[in-house]
């Protein structure tokens, strides 16, 4: 009797997750229902399977709406109703064009009106939908005259009061106005709830051939869907054989380049995984991904093959990984084996600038009735949770912002705050607008229609309604096809490196840019801002920790650094026994047997693996649901329960002390979600090598090439400073020197006009091009005469000194450009000023403060560029002791005066604490941590310079302070804003700090693990 239920993918209106709708459904007896969400059939999948479970003959289709005005309701006789309504939504959502007011005609479909928008003559298979409300108007002689062609419309959209008024917030957050100003018609009624079908049936007792047309739909749709077999493109070429045989060709190929010609070792490893391959026919697979590389090696674009796939050493024959697999000991069943049905997952990345390039040729080259990309579900975050729900309840926005950035026990107690918590506690985790995922892109051997809508967004390409988790359970696999910041550091650099300086680098060949002596110099000692994935603060402290001097520690150090090792204790056991390697036991011989190489310490997924199958003597297939759970991809906490519970039996039955397999089994439960497999850490630890090779050799260069691509992990202000500790001299852009991004004039690197804020895009490009067809601007009425510019534009250029080659001040350049622009008009331009030259006028001589431009720079760049921000204090103190000397001051307490960079939130038991980073007055970084009793006197106040009080700890060769006292330290009066005591400070706190938040559960305490360090039985 259901044919119009709605799950939380009914963006912004539905407020019941899947699960808990079918669940909904068997407690009230309910054997058949339609799940219809509006314009999009997201959940579609999972509700099958869950009606299969429960019992429920499931029913799909959708609910179309235009705007908020609900159309009519479809729902599929079968597939091929599915993939109809599919494609006739995707058409409106590329056109933009509106739902039309009468449902398309669909030969497998059934389309349900609402009585109000019924047309006077139906078709075959369209229905007018009647609420039991709406029972009293069949009255009408009109009206009952069509019951032939009504069906019971019974939507359900809540459960209980609070889902009422979480739905009605909902649609005021959809409408972006206050709860008060909602209309009847904006929400549901207070009727759309589930009940017993008997009970809903009985109202329209009277009407039974509405009841019998409504069996007559639910008896006729009859929608099967084929969850196992592969929905992927099959082949390459165009049959297995031939994809084999060409993958064959292709790998012997690749072996002769990457290993010369006698190389057995090799040589049995490649001929065993094609036969896997072909096996589990994924030549296909590997095909499409070799054809993608060889067309972005056809363009000279740099490409990085991580994650499992570089397990494979047909991948690196290919060229589609850099890793040797043999080099590493990585073993081709972590990435491919016989009991996996699913295809192998490569995960490649490109430089921001060329990905497009690269989707593009996907896209026309495999058919774009065939190539989406996986979408997402952007859920309710903490941030945005409290931002939409306050202003639904008419907050205004300095609540918000203190909503959004403060834990909840910091929030005000007052009954509205109230309110904003406990609707928006229940939001967590709900769907509130679908997005596109960042990489995974699918290509079907079916049009990919035949299984959802498709959106457009903005980024011009198409994707599925669904994500990646749903994806894989109907049988399409994605490609991921990513984009980072970090090679086009790389790319840049070599780049700008042979302009600069005539020398190519061959930064591919990764024997020069791997274990190179300079490079692990700089690696033990943490200098590393700008290189990726090891320029964090966290990472730097690791790798001085461990003194980290070479290649395979730092494929450790990838991997310890992520969550799971760092929570579950094992990144400290790992310090400490890398330190002191003489001081510890392997609990049992099969750590020191599979886990050597890591002192017996799980790092990676496989060593998770390795434990649960060499000591638990857990199947394989339960090793890969294991190892699939930690990587996220397990969602089934019964099926992980059963993995436990048969751990434990297993270790009973080999005669495992129970303790000993608690403490074995909490270690790989802390992994869960946040550990790396090895050809993921290798991978990332080659790109690490590959940065720090051009930051310790052309350092100039690279941090160029960094500012360039708008950073990393820290923002442009930390990457100009780094280029000035290199020897470089940081210019303000110039109108005949600069060009959009930074440039580089041998040792020189004159900023951009991206980083001028409030300079138009279109203005910024104009110059440079201009400049390039028609010379040098000769002076500023050239450059006014030349570029169409306002008033507003000239002033940015003059107070940043774009114009200081004419040699006149600001002040003069300032009245001359008013002068020039008070009546100038568009049309003048190449006419006016050309005829006439500009007056000139005798200027008074105006003193001016050599700290107006530090002012001027900081309004305009964000950062004082032509001095440094100690130069602008009140004070002369620079502090009693520097990072330089930090490692003789152990236990000792130091007074340093510093320069905020970044602060990191560590939630602990106690209260939040903060890691804090800073530059000394000499340049140099060091670290600081703040515990919560000391940000209650003394808390972060944004960005600027501190005085800092606190202990030095030398923690293996890595110094921090812990701060018990800090103060922020008063620039000098801004000298433009003399006589105006309201400005004089403000610029001052535009100074910014780069602030990360982490919202999760605090990580338990050292002596709650106590990791062992001796042998726990036999």
């Amino acid at each position: 009797m259901y044919l119009n239920c709605h799950s939380f993918h009914s963006l912004r209106y539905g407020t019941i997750p899947v699960s808990e709708l079918v669940q909904l459904a068997v407690s009230f007896g309910v054997k058949a229902m339609a799940l219809t969400d509006i314009n999009t059939v997201t959940g579609i999948y999972e509700f099958i399977k869950e009606c299969q479970t429960a019992g429920i003959k499931p029913m799909v289709g959708m609910e179309f709406r235009c705007g908020h005005a609900l159309r009519y309701i479809g729902i599929a006789k079968s597939a091929k109703g599915l993939a109809e309504m599919n494609r006739f939504l995707t058409s409106h959502n590329f056109d933009g064009t509106p739902l039309p007011l009468a449902a398309p005609d669909l030969h497998d479909v059934f389309f349900i009106y609402p009585m109000e928008n019924a047309p006077d003559a139906l078709k075959e298979k369209e229905f007018i939908g009647i609420r039991y409300e709406e029972l009293p108007k069949l009255i009408l002689a009109k009206s009952s005259d069509r019951v032939s062609k009504m069906v019971i419309l019974h939507p359900v959209v809540f459960r209980t009061r609070t889902e009422y008024n979480l739905h009605r917030i909902l649609c005021a957050v959809d409408r972006n106005i206050i709860l008060s100003k909602l209309t009847s018609k904006d929400h549901c009624l207070e009727t759309e709830i589930m009940v017993s079908p008997e009970a809903l049936t009985e109202k329209y007792r009277d009407y039974p051939q509405i009841i019998s047309n409504t069996k007559m739909v639910i008896e006729q749709c009859n929608f099967q869907f084929d969850f196992a077999s592969p929905k992927n493109k099959k082949y390459y070429t165009h049959s297995r054989q031939s994809d084999i045989e060409l993958l064959t060709i292709l790998a012997q190929q690749g072996l002769e380049w990457r290993y010369g010609k006698d190389t057995i070792e090799a040589k049995t490893r490649m001929i065993k995984e094609l036969q896997i391959i072909d096996q589990l026919e994924f030549s296909g697979y590997f095909l499409i991904t070799w054809d993608i590389i060889r067309y972005s090696n056809s363009r000279g674009f740099m490409h990085i093959g991580r994650g499992s796939g570089a397990n494979s050493i047909i991948a690196y024959c290919l060229g589609i990984t850099d890793i040797c697999p043999l080099e590493l000991d990585l073993y081709f069943e972590r990435f491919l084996n016989l009991n996996r049905k699913s295809p192998p997952d490569f995960d490649i990345d490109w430089s921001w600038k060329e990905r497009d390039t690269i989707l593009e040729y996907i896209f026309s080259r495999y058919g774009a009735d065939h190539v989406a990309f996986c979408g997402t579900n952007v859920e309710f975050k903490y941030r945005s949770i409290f931002r939409e729900v306050g202003k639904v309840f008419g907050l205004p926005k300095e609540e918000l912002d203190a909503l959004a950035k403060n834990p909840m026990e910091l929030h005000p107690t007052n009954k509205v705050v109230r309110q904003v918590q406990q609707y928006g506690m229940l939001l967590e985790k709900y769907p509130n607008q679908r997005s596109m995922h960042s990489c995974g892109i699918l290509i079907s051997e079916e049009p990919i229609t035949n299984y959802t809508p498709l959106e457009m967004p903005p980024k011009g390409f198409p994707i599925v309604l669904f994500d990646m988790h749903t994806a894989e359970d109907i049988g399409l696999e994605k490609f991921d096809i990513l984009s980072q910041r970090g090679i086009g550091h790389i790319d840049e650099s070599v780049k700008i490196i042979e302009k600069n300086r005539g020398i190519r680098v061959n930064i591919r060949d990764t024997s020069m840019s791997k274990d190179e002596a300079l490079c692990n110099e700089y690696l033990s000692k943490g200098k590393t801002i700008g290189c990726f994935y090891i320029e964090s603060p966290a990472m730097r402290g690791l790798l001085r920790r461990l003194k980290c001097g070479d290649y395979k520690t730092l494929v450790a150090a990838s991997s310890i650094i992520r969550p799971g090792v760092a929570q579950s204790g094992m990144m400290k056991e790992y310090i400490f026994r890398h330190n002191h390697p003489d001081k510890f036991e392997y609990f049992h011989p099969v750590f020191k047997e599979q886990l050597g190489e890591t002192y017996g310490i799980m790092v990676y997924q496989e060593d998770v693996i390795k434990i649960a199958l060499h000591y638990g003597g857990l199947p394989a297939a339960d090793g890969d649901i294991l190892r699939r759970a930690m990587s996220g991809k397990g969602r089934s906490k019964a099926a992980l329960q059963k993995v436990k519970d048969n751990f434990f039996e297993c270790c009973a039955r080999q005669g495992h002390p129970l303790k000993l397999s608690e403490e074995i089994y909490r270690q790989i439960e802390s992994f869960a979600g946040y550990s790396f497999c090895k050809a993921h850490s290798a991978s990332y630890a080659v790109e690490s090598y590959q940065s720090l090779y051009l930051k310790v050799h052309y350092p100039i260069e690279f941090m160029t090439a960094v500012i360039n691509n708008q950073g990393g992990f820290y923002r442009t202000e930390v990457y100009v400073h780094e280029a000035r500790m290199s020897g470089a001299a940081i210019h303000n852009p110039c109108v005949n020197r600069s060009i959009y991004e930074a440039t580089l004039y041998e040792r020189d690197i004159y900023l951009g006009f991206m980083h001028l804020q409030g300079l138009e895009y279109k203005i910024a490009m104009l110059i440079e091009t201009e400049r390039t067809a028609n010379g040098n601007y000769k002076s500023l009425e050239d450059f006014i005469n030349r570029v169409p510019i306002g008033i507003e534009g000239i002033q940015i250029l003059i107070f940043i000194g774009a114009f200081r080659f004419t040699q006149k001040s600001k002040n003069e350049l300032l009245i001359s450009a008013r002068l020039l622009l008070v009546n100038f008009k568009p049309g003048d331009r190449n006419l006016k000023l050309i005829q006439e030259p500009a007056k000139e006028f005798k200027l008074p001589m105006l003193e001016r403060s050599s700290f107006e431009d530090a002012f001027d720079e900081i309004e305009f760049i964000g950062f004082p560029v032509s001095c440094s921000p100690f130069n602008l204090l009140q004070t002369s103190f620079r502090g009693d002791v520097m990072a330089k000397d930090l490692l003789s001051h152990h236990k000792k307490q130091v007074r340093m005066l510093a320069y905020l960079i970044s602060r990191k939130h560590v939630p602990t038991k106690m209260g939040a604490m903060y890691f804090g980073t800073w530059i000394d007055a000499e340049g140099d970084l060091f670290d600081t941590t703040h515990f919560t009793g000391s940000l209650k006197e003394y808390p972060f106040q944004g960005g600027g310079c501190y005085l800092l009080l606190g202990n030095v700890e030398v923690d293996y060769h890595f110094p921090t302070i812990t701060v018990t006292k800090m103060a922020k330290m008063p620039f000098i009066p801004d000298p433009r804003y003399a006589h105006e005591n309201n400005w004089k400070y403000k610029m001052q706190q535009k100074l910014r700090e780069d602030v990360s938040m982490t919202h999760r559960a605090p990580y338990p305490q050292e002596h709650e693990i106590n990791i062992p360090r001796q042998k726990m039985g036999s």
